[in-house]
């Protein structure tokens, strides 16, 4: 039986408080093995003396939660070793980024998400088909994206072939990679139209050097487009 998966996160809260919303999904063919990349990781974070936090973006970035008491240095470390573990995973991806004030009510946001969605699932309708069974992991915290994935999926695939999972990236190493590509997707974003904030450059760098040790290695896992 071949499953396929799908990890999706986002960035930015349900509201009109933030300036974007950005939804990543990641895509994983089950067949081809992932645990033991994920054992080499986590074996170089005990060389390296660090702990093994689940990948939690945001707050790695900004000190916060589970990364309080470690320095920026560490954090980096931190970031640095999961990018190298990010680059031997046999995923893909892609990315959507929406301005918040393009919309006038949740509910168009929702629809317009649900249809890009569709279309990306459509474009790469020979990806899909080829599994028995697809596993849509979701830690379930907005309810605009849980509508809008769960339609799209059972718009365009069969329902019978849909599994739901409950997707927190405490317990699943993909949806912190989810996690991850969001956070870098959107800071490109931001360094586009020249909105990267102090952190970013902090951790980041300038646009070039963000391009080149982060954005370029993330897209090599990007989805083709059709």
């Amino acid at each position: 039986m071949a499953d396929g998966s799908i990890f999706a996160d986002e960035s930015g809260e349900q509201g009109f408080q933030s300036e974007y919303y950005a939804l990543t999904l990641v895509f994983h063919d089950q067949a081809n093995p992932v645990i033991p990349v994920f054992e080499d990781y986590e074996q170089l974070l005990r060389n390296a003396d660090l702990p093994n936090i689940p990948m939690h973006t945001s707050p790695l970035l900004n000190g916060h939660d589970d990364y309080h008491h470690l320095s920026v240095s560490q954090r980096k470390r931190l970031l640095g070793y999961f990018m190298s573990m990010l680059h031997k995973l046999p995923v893909q991806y892609v990315t959507l980024i929406y301005r918040k004030a393009d919309y006038t009510v949740l509910e168009q946001l929702g629809m317009r998400i649900k249809r890009d969605i569709v279309n990306i699932v459509f474009d790469h309708l020979d990806l899909f088909q080829r599994f028995d069974a697809v596993k849509v992991y979701y830690d379930g915290g907005q309810s605009l994206v849980t509508q809008a994935i769960r339609g799209a999926v059972e718009y365009a695939l069969s329902k019978q072939a849909i599994v739901y999972r409950k997707g927190s990236p405490a317990d699943y190493r993909l949806a912190q990679v989810a996690d991850l590509i969001c956070t870098i997707e959107l800071t490109a974003h931001k360094y586009e139209n020249h909105e990267q904030t102090a952190t970013d450059e902090r951790f980041f760098g300038p646009v070039g050097a963000f391009r080149k040790n982060y954005l370029k290695k993330v897209r090599k896992h990007l989805l083709p487009s059709q």
